[in-house]
């Protein structure tokens, strides 16, 4: 009986240890999982409903009993995308029914993401004092409703026929391995692979492994490893550290972020292969670009082209003068902000970016006349690739603080206390940390090439092979990993 006591806790959601692709409690569900996977090949709707019930199970082990938001976006959207194209000939109809599927999906995610922000903004500006309420916030709450709304965006603007089945949609809104923490995948991209015959093929079996593996080695090893033994440090105390270790904090920073949020798009599109489902990239090499243009068509590419497609061209793109498309890129970069988390610091982050691109795209095409498509070559792309990864380092000062007395203190610090007698000591005294970070840095700027020749060694070495690099992999990530849980930067989001 204590035996069975204690594996009905395990298996109950826990807040401090909530699943996660790079614990061990999901590596050996996942294991389990995947036997009745391969049990119900050939047959589908078993399989459907049992990958459905697993994806389900997955989110209550991320956030307990909210799972039910989850049902409630997937059952109201699908039956309102099926109103709406069976009264095309009634357009104010149609209108009305889209309006009813953004009000639940973003009344949800108002609520449970943005109250006691806008509640104490209020309050603040007619002088009350505001106790936030104990709202809860589900985990990947902002990942689920955006990739539900372009479902129903899409029926409306009829670029995409309704689903059929409940199962089917229900499948695609809660397909675990990018449930929580993305990329968000369109209905579009994913639906036609629903009701395929599973096949996985030698190259998918490969390309998944070495996603997961990458994956599984950017968080687990790299990122948790920086976060927790210098970068947490300095930004939780930037007063006590000089100019040139706050420098190098911002550098950890964004191989630390980069690697922990790539590093769980690499697993979800690791996984998804694994099961036979493809899944777009999310990152393409983003400390590459030139510009903080370029940067965002490589970073959260999943992200950043839905707010194209249905924010920015909803509001009129740039066919209504540049004026106005200057606003619009300005509008869509503060509700980037605001999606990030519901904090002022978020929402300067995502107005900084919009003026950076604001003036990158004016400088360009008005001033140089460049093709908005253009990318400078030679030396002119190390430089701008130079500039572009320290002006992000500096924005990250915003995206990682919650607060602007910590913002001035690091940017203080940093400009007038810099102090660069330090830097070999520093180096010396971190040198384990430091040198993941300088790793993460050489392999990211590897050719494409490289990775593809990974994954032919993988396909030519065999199953065997394949299984016992990952097997290593796990094996480091145990011996390099704290005895906490380290969640994804992006569930807070």
């Amino acid at each position: 009986m204590e035996i069975i006591s204690r594996l009905l806790d395990i298996l109950k959601y826990n807040p401090q240890e909530p699943m996660i692709f790079s614990s061990g409690m999901f590596l050996i569900l996942f294991l389990f999982f995947a036997l009745g996977y391969m049990a119900l090949e050939k047959k589908l709707t078993p399989r459907l409903i049992f990958v459905t019930l697993f994806s389900y199970y997955f989110y209550y082990k991320s956030s307990g009993f909210y799972f039910f938001l989850l049902a409630v976006v997937t059952v109201s959207d699908f039956y309102i995308a099926r109103a709406i194209d069976q009264c095309r000939d009634n357009r104010r109809r149609m209108k009305l029914l889209m309006a009813l599927s953004l009000i639940i999906d973003l009344g949800l995610l108002g609520y449970f993401k943005y109250t006691n922000f806008f509640a104490g903004t209020i309050a603040a500006l007619i002088g009350h004092n505001f106790q936030p309420w104990d709202i809860f916030l589900p985990v990947g709450i902002s990942f689920f409703t955006f990739q539900s709304m372009s479902y129903t965006i899409d029926i409306y603007r009829g670029q995409l026929k309704p689903l059929d089945h409940l199962l089917d949609y229900a499948f695609y809104v809660s397909f675990f391995p990018q449930l929580v923490a993305g990329p968000i995948v369109r209905a579009r991209d994913f639906v036609p692979q629903i009701r395929k015959p599973l096949r996985i093929t030698n190259r998918m079996f490969a390309e998944g492994i070495f996603f997961i593996v990458i994956g599984l080695f950017k968080k687990a090893v790299i990122s948790d490893y920086i976060s927790l033994n210098y970068v947490d440090r300095v930004f939780e105390n930037p007063m006590l550290y000089s100019g040139v270790e706050t420098l190098l904090a911002l550098y950890g920073y964004t191989i630390q972020l980069y690697c922990d949020f790539s590093g769980y798009s690499d697993m979800a599109i690791g996984i998804a292969l694994l099961l036979g489902f493809k899944f777009p990239m999310n990152f393409n090499a983003p400390f590459k670009s030139t510009s903080i243009t370029e940067f965002w068509r490589r970073w959260h590419i999943s992200l950043s082209s839905w707010l194209r497609d249905y924010v920015y061209i909803s509001f009129g793109g740039s066919r209504k003068g540049k004026a106005r498309t200057y606003l619009n890129l300005f509008l869509v970069f503060l509700l980037c902000g605001l999606w990030h988390g519901a904090n002022f610091n978020y929402v300067a982050f995502g107005a900084m970016h919009g003026l950076l691109i604001i003036i990158h795209r004016y400088y360009s095409q008005e001033v140089l006349h460049h093709d908005r498509h253009y990318l400078p070559t030679g030396w002119r792309r190390y430089v701008s690739v130079f500039i572009t990864i320290h002006v992000l380092c500096l924005s990250w000062i915003l995206f990682r603080n919650t607060s602007f007395d910590y913002t001035w203190a690091m940017l203080r610090q940093l400009f007038t206390q810099f102090h660069p007698e330090l830097l070999f000591k520093v180096l010396a005294a971190y040198k384990w940390v430091f040198i993941l970070v300088a790793f993460g840095f050489v392999t990211h700027y590897l050719p494409a090439s490289v990775h593809n020749r990974c994954i032919y060694l993988l396909r030519r070495g065999g199953v065997a092979f394949t299984v016992a690099v990952l097997v290593t992999v796990i094996f480091i990530v145990i011996q390099m990993k704290s005895t906490d849980i380290q969640p994804f930067i992006y569930f807070q989001f």
